[in-house]
């Protein structure tokens, strides 16, 4: 047989620089089109946070410039006075923030343990046919409009305490000096408790999604050694669970209380709309939500306009404080675990 005919060694290697040289631009493009995108990307993602910072500048600058004249009308007055008289021109924003602060703390302070019991209940407790269906209805709680939780609070809860639960507190605590004027006055069914009972309700989804997440990523190895030196389930959820997720769960309590803070149409159903303070938490109150969506629409003069975009204002600067010391407390809890 004739004997095959060979290539040089050359060949092979000039063939083998050629597809290297050949393969060389093609990667150069593919390395270059990479590197665009990318940038393209920075800049957008840059572009979108300073955006959202120059909107809340934006929205800071418009209510300090509408809240510019009554601020100048009252001074520091205005938020040291609960006078409200459109007639006389009379403004103070004392009653509504007493009113937007008493009902987000009797929120909280019911909606924030039942909130860690329920998602500790689901992660630890509850059997796994009923975890899901449990789960589903409480988040559903999240998705129904604040007005619907007004209209049903007005027509069923009221009644339910005017005729059963208040009249139960008047008469249980009247024996008691602080109480029996924390519990004080005739039962109207409306007033800052029942605000207080609606918003509970309403901010419960935020807090028991949050700490049911943050309740499963403890790892099952530390909540199984706690079991295993004789712990009981309170003592793990205390001692294990809870300082585990304390970060998570402050986050989550906190977004409930930037609900509570705001919201709006469910308060103005059920506080009863009265520019005045009491001691009594049963007694018709105000916030400052449900002050600017009653009144609103209906100011007259620019003073009026700007008393209302001041109780904006001071809206904002309470979630501002509010959200700047749950940071500071989120950073000094990661300071102190490392």
């Amino acid at each position: 047989m004739p004997s095959a005919r060979r290539r040089p060694v050359s060949d092979f290697a000039l063939s083998g620089t050629g597809v290297r040289a050949a393969e060389t631009p093609s990667r150069a493009k593919v390395l270059a089109r990479l590197h665009l995108g990318d940038k393209a990307f920075r800049h957008i993602t840059r572009g979108a946070a300073i955006l959202v910072l120059v909107i809340l500048g934006g929205v800071i600058v418009s209510l300090i410039m509408g809240s510019l004249p009554a601020l100048r009308a009252f001074g520091f007055d205005f938020v040291t006075t609960q006078s409200w008289n459109p007639v006389t021109e009379k403004f103070g924003a004392l009653a509504p923030i007493y009113g937007t602060v008493v009902t987000s703390l009797i929120a909280m302070l019911i909606a924030v343990p039942v909130g860690l019991m329920v998602a500790f209940f689901l992660t630890e407790l509850c059997p796994q046919w009923l975890r899901r269906p449990v789960g589903i209805a409480i988040e559903l709680l999240a998705g129904i409009p604040s007005i619907i939780y007004g209209i049903w609070g007005l027509f069923v809860f009221v009644p339910f305490l005017q005729q059963h639960v208040q009249p139960y507190l008047i008469d249980i605590f009247a024996p008691f000096p602080i109480l029996s004027s924390l519990f004080a006055g005739p039962p109207y069914g409306i007033g800052m408790l029942t605000a207080g009972l609606i918003l509970a309700i309403m901010v419960l989804p935020f807090i028991t999604s949050i700490s049911r997440d943050v309740f499963e990523a403890v790892p099952p190895v530390l909540k199984e050694a706690a079991y295993g030196v004789g712990c009981t389930t309170w003592e793990v959820f205390r001692n294990v669970v809870l300082p585990y997720t304390r970060v998570g769960v402050i986050g989550g309590i906190m977004l409930g209380l930037g609900r509570a803070l705001g919201e709006t149409m469910a308060v103005t159903f059920v506080i009863g709309n009265a520019h005045k303070i009491s001691a009594s938490i049963l007694a018709p109150g105000t916030t400052i939500s449900a002050t600017i969506a009653n009144e609103f629409t209906e100011a007259v003069g620019d003073l009026y306009t700007s008393s209302l975009i001041a109780l904006g204002l001071i809206l904002f600067v309470i979630t501002f404080v509010v959200l700047a010391i749950a940071r500071l407390l989120l950073a000094r809890i990661e300071r102190k675990i490392g």
